[in-house]
């Protein structure tokens, strides 16, 4: 599979718009408005359940029949404080008119209208810290499995600081294997501070079929169909990115690379 970093198709509306048949896959969707104040954006879900998100900035939502009021409180992503979200299941629609200069992520799965519409955050998101030394970033965990708020969809924030890894040691979730693995498409969406710089994204099989590399700017996405995919944050610069992840079965197995999975046994004895 080519095509794997996909560009923002402009500076403000609907920059990107992937879906899981121009993503070539089955599952995940992403979508990404940047709206000025006043503006408006407007979706019908469908046959697939909706995660939106407020990366930065406020906006007044209606959802599911419902009028959701002002939503979003961090300005810049980059505050690290746990965002705004909201969940809108399938067979429904939902309409966001930005009340400043705002970001919204659309992630969307298979619905199968298993949960209400609801609100997912601020409340009930705390952030975690993952690794340890050079291999530590924040998470908040937005949608995981511990919280049972969607029918497919897997969504979570990472922030990595500068010089640092994450999505490290090299990991897949590739593979249709409960419990030891659940087969999972994903998409990152990168944000960079200060945002000139980069992020490196590799995907790679371990049978060499798929190694492809990526310099990922600010608002560009990445796809992940299969395989390992670590992510590197270059010094001086800071790394946010928004996971998405759906399959078959809405958990998260995985298994590490062979060849560094000693680094996870180090650094978690008795694990």
């Amino acid at each position: 599979m080519g095509d794997l970093l996909r560009k923002p198709v402009g500076q403000s509306g609907h920059v990107h718009d992937i879906t899981a048949e121009s993503a070539g896959w089955t599952y995940v969707g992403f979508g990404l408005y940047r709206l000025a104040a006043g503006e408006t954006a407007a979706e019908v879900t469908g046959s697939r359940e909706v995660i939106l998100v407020l990366v930065e900035g406020k906006a007044h939502l209606t959802a599911a029949g419902q009028d959701w009021g002002v939503m979003g409180e961090r300005m810049d992503v980059f505050e690290r404080t746990p965002p705004h979200c909201l969940y809108v299941p399938n067979g429904s629609d939902w309409t966001a008119i930005a009340t400043t200069a705002c970001t919204i992520a659309v992630c969307t799965a298979p619905g199968i209208g298993g949960h209400a519409a609801a609100r997912l955050g601020p409340e009930g998101i705390v952030q975690a810290v993952r690794g340890t030394g050079a291999n530590t970033r924040y998470i908040n965990n937005i949608a995981m499995e511990t919280r049972d708020v969607a029918d497919s969809l897997l969504v979570t924030e990472v922030y990595t600081p500068q010089g640092n890894w994450s999505s490290y040691p090299s990991h897949r979730h590739d593979e249709d294997d409960f419990p030891n693995m659940t087969y999972l498409e994903e998409t990152y969406y990168m944000r960079i501070n200060p945002e000139q710089g980069y992020a490196l994204h590799r995907v790679y099989t371990e049978d060499g079929v798929l190694d492809e590399t990526m310099a990922a700017k600010n608002h560009d996405v990445t796809l992940v169909p299969r395989g390992h995919h670590p992510v590197g944050a270059p010094y001086g610069y800071e790394l946010y990115y928004l996971n998405v992840m759906a399959g078959p079965l809405r958990k998260w197995r995985f298994k590490n690379d062979p060849d560094h999975d000693w680094i996870y046994r180090r650094d978690n004895p008795g694990a």
